[in-house]
């Protein structure tokens, strides 16, 4: 679940808004330009540390700035995952269970959270142009120090404007890639698209605070 949850706070949180910085690659900010939303597609495979893949899943995505997404899981399981601002909400309609969080928590444990401050990218992580390869643009991001945040290494794919593939390694070998399509840029969202409610007879692990005070992460 929290490599789940990393891939999804990372994607939102490369839509928040940024300051213009020396360090960060120009892929991303190519990517960023002019961009209040995204709509698309997933495949999401999970490798064990010798290679070998274990898990495929796929669904499909929805991302605001700055904040708000909606990571729906389709096949092989449903699962619902859905950020409002305040608290992520995981649905998982076989358990009929929703886990509640408060938003700031998820963020804390993304590799790159840190992406919406320049000055904590800087101080936390090493970020570089990673060159080309199979034709798309990377960007890569290693911890620095021993407060590594569950995580080895990050890269981020780029082809133009569009985040085609992202590549998440743990400390445990294990990697897990993400690849995108079908994305549109600032579609118009309906009302209801990052807004959750339980559905009636579920069971709620953890308690949704009514406006929720979300930490600064710093």
């Amino acid at each position: 679940m929290l490599r789940i949850l990393l891939t999804t706070v990372a994607l939102a949180t490369l839509l928040a808004p940024f300051t213009a910085s020396a360090t960060l690659p120009a892929a991303i900010a190519t990517f960023r330009q002019d961009l209040d939303g995204l709509k698309g597609r997933f495949v999401q495979r999970v490798f064990d540390a010798q290679g070998n893949q274990r898990e495929e899943s796929s669904g499909s995505v929805a991302l605001k700035a700055p904040r708000l997404f909606r990571w729906e899981y389709e096949q092989p399981f449903p699962q619902l995952i859905v950020a409002d601002g305040d608290h992520v909400w995981i649905h998982d309609p076989e358990l009929e269970q929703v886990t509640v969080r408060p938003q700031s928590y998820e963020e804390q444990q993304s590799p790159l959270a840190v992406l919406i401050d320049p000055e904590l990218l800087d101080q936390q992580f090493v970020v570089k142009a990673a060159g080309e390869d199979q034709g798309l643009e990377w960007v890569e991001l290693t911890p620095k120090g021993e407060d590594d945040r569950g995580f080895e290494r990050a890269r981020l794919g780029f082809r133009g404007s569009e985040l085609v593939r992202m590549q998440l390694l743990d400390t445990l070998g294990q990697q897990t890639v993400m690849d995108f399509s079908e994305w549109r840029r600032n579609p118009k969202f309906a009302p209801d698209t990052f807004r959750f409610e339980p559905p009636p007879g579920t069971d709620v692990v953890g308690e949704a605070r009514p406006s929720a005070e979300v930490r600064p992460l710093r």
